[in-house]
Formats: structure tokens, sequence, C-alpha cells
């Protein structure tokens, strides 16, 4: 039979329901947008970016070496409704980008992916090519000089080849390098324009001509690309014009914000401290 209206079991379950639904509006209302461009550089093994647009649309750059922490990352970071990257890159098809991203495809829906020119086959690039065809992602090969705008936020491009590629997000007066993966061939040219934020490997002397005409104003040191031989520099010779250094290992979860005027960072140490 039954419970009828005035049942003690419906007694007790209206006002849950209803402290549900309050907590998931709550929850919407502190995870939607604020027309800030966000770069959330997470902890984890590897290289990975997550981006949020202004308007709240995201784009995934690289995936690291674990699965797991991008996935809690995302989730982190991802309001709980959304289900779809607008873009995913992959700058160097290895074990320190790759995974990640696998893990990712199989969760999100993407509407467009980007890969280097010439793409090894491998268990990785099949399973990531297979949860792409899912979904009938298209996907392109990275250029140089290639152009993608999203909700006012402008991918460039600047460089690659079949090991890495160098790319700049633009958005108002602000924009992010990312030369993670870059190799030092990549690193021979000069930038036209100044970065307020470089992602740059600190197995890699920042004293390279692109960096130096980059003139950024902070530059965060990533762990993902592997050689033998790492410069043996301290903190204050790596500096560059005075930009502000950070790195994962010192200041946990990084997180670049833009209005499009300027830009400030935050880090999980700072907001535990």
């Amino acid at each position: 039979m039954a419970a009828s209206s005035d049942s003690p079991f419906l007694r007790r379950l209206v006002p849950r329901i209803g402290l549900i639904i309050a907590a998931l509006l709550a929850l919407a209302w502190m995870q939607r947008p604020d027309g800030r461009l966000h770069v959330f550089l997470p902890v984890l093994k590897g290289d990975a970016a997550l981006v949020q647009t202004p308007s709240g649309r995201h784009l995934l750059i690289d995936g690291g070496a674990d699965p797991d922490a991008l996935v809690t990352a995302m989730g982190r970071h991802l309001p709980f409704w959304q289900r779809e990257l607008a873009l995913v890159v992959v700058t160097s098809l290895d074990g320190q980008r790759l995974p990640g991203q696998v893990a990712a495809l199989e969760r999100y829906r993407v509407q467009r992916a980007l890969i280097p020119p010439a793409a090894a086959p491998g268990a990785l690039f099949d399973a990531w090519r297979q949860a792409l065809a899912h979904h009938a992602t298209p996907v392109h090969a990275l250029r140089a000089g290639q152009r993608l705008e999203i909700d006012g936020v402008t991918l460039h491009v600047l460089d690659c080849n079949d090991q890495g590629a160098l790319l700049r997000l633009d958005y108002g007066a602000t924009s992010v390098v990312f030369a993670h993966s870059a190799t030092p061939d990549l690193l021979e040219r000069h930038a036209d324009r100044r970065a307020s934020l470089i992602v740059y490997p600190w197995q890699h002397d920042p004293h390279a001509p692109l960096i130096e005409s980059l003139r950024p104003a902070a530059i965060v040191y990533s762990d993902g690309y592997q050689t033998r031989h790492t410069p043996q520099q301290t903190y204050h010779e790596r500096t560059i014009g005075g930009a502000r250094l950070y790195h994962e290992r010192v200041d946990g979860d990084i997180e670049w914000i833009s209005n499009g005027r300027r830009a400030w960072i935050v880090t999980s140490v700072q907001a535990v401290q």
C-alpha cells in the first residue's frame, strides 16, 4: 500500500529533498562563470592545463601521466553538470601528457582535438583516437600560425614539430605561453608580444632567446619534459627580468586568472596559509 501524504516517511523525506535541492543550487551558484579566464595547473605527474573561458567553456591542454589525478582535478574545477570540453590539445604524444587525457576523454565529450603533425601509432594513442571516434570528434594536426578563437580567447600555435609545440593563449592584454613540451630548436626564436605567464620545463635553461624576448611577468616551471641534462641552477639564477617563479612542488596547485586587463596567480599553498 502506498504511503499517505501525512506518513512519517514522507514527513522525513520532503525536508531532505529540499536540503539536497538547496545544496545543488548553492553549488551551481558557486561554480558559475565569473567572466574571467582561468588556467589551472594542478599538481600531478607530467603536464596538464585546464582552461576555463570567461563564459564557462573548457579546454584541456595535455593530461599528465596520472589519469586518476587529472580526473580528480577536473572534478574539482568543472561544474558538476559540465560534461563537455570545447577543445583538447596534445603537445607531445608521450607518457607525460597522454595517459591523463585518455582518461578525460572517457568521461567528457570533446568538440575538437589537436595533435602534433606526425602521430606515431601506439597503444596510448590508439586509445586516445578511439575515445574521440566514439563521439565523432574531428581531429586536426597542429601547425605553425594556426589560430582558434573560443569565447573571446584566442589560441595561437606559435610553432610546432613532431616532438613538441609552442602555444599562446591570449585574452585581452594578457597571455599565457605554454612551452612545457618545447624542444630546444623551438626556443630559438623571438616573441612578438610580452607574456603574462610562461609554463616552461624545469629541465631547460630559461635564458633562451624566446623566453628572454617574452619578458614574462611570471614563470611556472614544469617537470613534464624529461632529459638527463637538467641545468643546475637556483631559483635566483632562473629568474628572467624579475619574473615571479612558481613550481608545483613548492606552490601546489597553481591558478592563473585574467580579466583581460591584468592577471594574477593563486596557489593552493597560499590558500592553506
